[in-house]
């Protein structure tokens, strides 16, 4: 994968954490100031360093916890990917404690790859079945208007056929007047 494309993957992983976060916090405060006086306080955080568990290391967003030596400290922000002088990729927990960093980066590269090859072949068959149906359809209107043409000269041919026999019929008997006809009417000079 494309180092942007991990970076990017994880800048949104970073984003939605925070977004869940800080509605959780937002819903805490506001059951607990809804039951008391309307000034929101902002949630005291302990210092990364302070905690001793990967659960409670987690549970703020701004920590990262080590596995190797099991210790909290506060995420490298400014590095996306936090660099191995701090913890080895492998090791790093970030968001869950039950996934790595490294998993993480290469879940989150396989997903967006997914969701970008999806959204390509999706483009791509939109694409070629307009222009296959648009193809169709002129020549099943070509084919239409062939039939058409076909059916309208058959008609034209019967018509013509029935007029010559009516007139032959008329022609007959005499309703045509017709001067080298044998049955023709005299005329009175």
């Amino acid at each position: 994968m494309d180092k942007i494309q991990v970076l990017l993957s994880i800048f949104a992983v970073l984003m939605v954490r925070d977004q869940f976060s800080e509605a959780a916090r937002t819903t805490t405060q506001t059951t607990t100031t809804s039951a008391r006086a309307p000034t929101i306080r902002p949630p005291v955080r302990k210092p990364c360093n302070t905690l001793t568990s990967c659960d409670s290391c987690l549970a703020n967003v701004s920590c990262l916890w080590c596995q190797t030596n099991n210790t909290c400290t506060d995420y490298p922000v400014s590095y996306i990917i936090p660099p191995s002088s701090v913890c080895k990729l492998s090791q790093a927990r970030w968001g869950v404690c039950w996934v790595n960093f490294e998993s993480l980066i290469i879940a989150m590269a396989v997903v967006s790859g997914v969701l970008l090859l999806a959204v390509t072949v999706c483009c791509c068959c939109c694409c070629c079945c307009r222009r296959s149906r648009s193809t169709r359809s002129d020549r099943e209107e070509e084919q239409y208007a062939r039939r058409r043409e076909e059916i309208t000269q058959r008609a034209d041919e019967r018509r013509a056929e029935r007029r010559t026999k009516h007139d032959q019929i008329r022609k007959k008997y005499g309703l045509i007047p017709d001067s080298d006809h044998p049955y023709s009417k005299f005329e009175n000079e």
